[in-house]
């Protein structure tokens, strides 16, 4: 579950409510495609934008439909007390994983981020990966608290955020995190361009934003790249720059979302305001990208 490909698919939803039938779809679309796990309300699926009762309502849909397929749940939210309902509430309904992220408005100390983790650890079984995402967050994780927090009981993955562009100082940044964790703790990388340099210095799968839609080509890259094939999961990954260089203008969700809706798969209105999706100029350019990728593109 916490190696290999995790796709993490959109949640689609406007201010008339989730659009539960078109995730449902997007999470079939996935059950079938031979992903080890899936990813339910990460950024992507909108978990901060999502009252409490609605985050159940997902999770029970995305179970519904995995079709046997492993389904970490997002628990993230300002207060501990939420917390702790969420991921009570996701162990109960049958989740296989959890993910964690300290989410925060005030920023947050080490101590208090540690206490979190030990809370939910101390209330739950189900296995947790840790989501470092200092971009979202604010908090930056030190290998020391990493090393805290892996030593939890229920701690099995940390989800990293991007690694140092050259080769060698990645490799020594997993080589540095993993002396400070225990041999069973995963590392999985997020960041969908880093993919492959993430996997090559030596992390254990890829939790894709990318994967959440386009399933098939990313796993095709992850098995290219596990299997130590690095040259052919790079060519699979520069082949895949126009969509990264979206990413970069307008952010993996909005991207997603334009292409979601391009597809046919969900509304044209699929994001929380004040998100918007793309339109006009911006939206012909993803659609004009999936054209060029052969990312199966079914309507303009």
């Amino acid at each position: 579950m916490f190696k290999g490909l995790s796709a993490f698919p959109l949640t689609p939803l406007s201010e008339a409510g989730i659009d539960l039938r078109a995730f449902a779809g997007l999470v079939e679309r996935l059950a079938g495609s031979g992903v080890d796990s899936m990813g339910i309300l990460g950024s992507t699926g909108s978990y901060a934008y999502l009252e409490k009762h609605e985050r159940k309502r997902v999770l029970r849909e995305a179970l519904a439909h995995a079709g046997g397929v492993p389904v970490i749940a997002g628990i993230g939210a300002l207060r501990t007390r939420d917390v702790l309902e969420l991921a009570r509430d996701a162990e109960d309904a049958g989740a296989h994983g959890l993910l964690l992220s300290p989410v925060s408005y005030q920023l947050l100390k080490e101590h208090e981020v540690y206490t979190l983790f030990e809370s939910v650890c101390a209330a739950v079984r189900t296995p947790i990966c840790v989501y470092d995402n200092p971009v979202a967050t604010r908090f930056r994780f030190t290998d020391e608290l990493h090393g805290r927090i892996a030593a939890l009981p229920n701690i099995a993955s940390i989800k990293i955020p991007r690694l140092p562009d050259d080769p060698a100082e990645a490799a020594a940044r997993i080589s540095a995190l993993r002396a400070c964790i225990p041999a069973h703790v995963t590392l999985g990388i997020s960041g969908d361009a880093a993919a492959v340099h993430g996997l090559a210095a030596g992390c254990d799968g890829w939790y894709s934003v990318m994967g959440g839609l386009f399933p098939e080509v990313a796993l095709q890259i992850t098995r290219a790249a596990l299997g130590g094939k690095m040259a052919a999961a790079q060519a699979l990954s520069q082949r895949l720059a126009p969509l990264w260089a979206l990413y970069d203008r307008f952010g993996g969700i909005r991207v997603m979302a334009c292409a979601a809706a391009l597809l046919g798969l969900c509304g044209e209105d699929s994001l929380p305001l004040p998100l918007q999706v793309l339109r006009g100029n911006d939206r012909a350019l993803v659609a004009d990208a999936l054209e060029t990728l052969g990312l199966r593109q079914r309507r303009a």
